[in-house]
């Protein structure tokens, strides 16, 4: 489970590699489940008259926005906020399998909220010499990354309202570098790692075609390192 990841710093990075305006406010370096960070989705194309959200940002893709939201899901079922506590430290992940019969992510596949997590890297446990060693896995040039999410949106009976996202995994067991991580027996899985090029397709496509971009990313295109501890 990729339930840890390093957020993109410094702002300034986010409308370069994701034709986003920067975040209004500051988001942590480290996301936990139930932290707050920022997601990408898909917003309402801006009049042809209208300026753009920023110089930087071309006109054609200034319908993405970014939203601040929960990691970890709370689905649309769930019945009050304590509850939405419990379920969403486990709902950060999402098995693309299953998707489209999860109670948990069903409505969110299906209703196309999709979004791209931004972030630096993430974080897992390599198990080989019988103790978890955090591992930062990155890409090998140094750049952010886009990783495929779903978004939700939950309004409690007091009216109280969470946003919240999850990262799409797939199976990493024969992925030549990330097979290497999680505990020993049960399935590897990876979070699904867009590429530039498919990050507006990704965001618009229609549900039955949304599978098509749940695949591994190369391991030669990933780096991991070992994070040394501070002493």
């Amino acid at each position: 489970m990729s339930n840890h990841y390093e957020s993109v710093q410094p702002a300034s990075l986010y409308p370069d590699a994701f034709h986003v305006a920067a975040p209004t406010s500051p988001v942590g370096r480290e996301v936990w489940p139930r932290q707050p960070g920022v997601f990408i989705r898909q917003g309402h194309q801006p009049p042809a008259e209208a300026p753009t959200v920023d110089d930087q940002i071309p006109r054609a893709l200034a319908n993405r926005e970014l939203v601040a939201g929960q990691f970890g899901l709370v689905p649309g079922w769930v019945k009050s906020a304590s509850e939405a506590k419990l379920r969403s430290t486990k709902l950060v992940n999402a098995r693309s399998e299953t998707v489209t019969t999860s109670n948990n992510f069903r409505d969110a596949w299906m209703n196309g909220q999709r979004c791209i997590v931004p972030m630096m890297a993430f974080q897992e446990d390599d198990w080989r010499s019988s103790k978890p060693v955090p591992t930062r896995i990155a890409r090998v040039d140094g750049k952010p990354m886009g990783v495929a999410g779903l978004w939700e949106s939950w309004t409690g009976p007091e009216g109280e309202v969470i946003t919240s996202y999850t990262l799409l995994t797939v199976s990493a067991n024969s992925h030549a570098l990330m097979h290497r991580y999680q505990q020993p027996g049960n399935e590897k899985r990876m979070v699904v790692i867009l590429n530039e090029g498919a990050v507006d397709a990704w965001l618009g496509a229609r549900p039955e075609k949304a599978r098509e971009f749940m695949r591994a990313y190369p391991a030669n295109w990933l780096t991991a390192n070992p994070i040394e501890k501070k002493r």
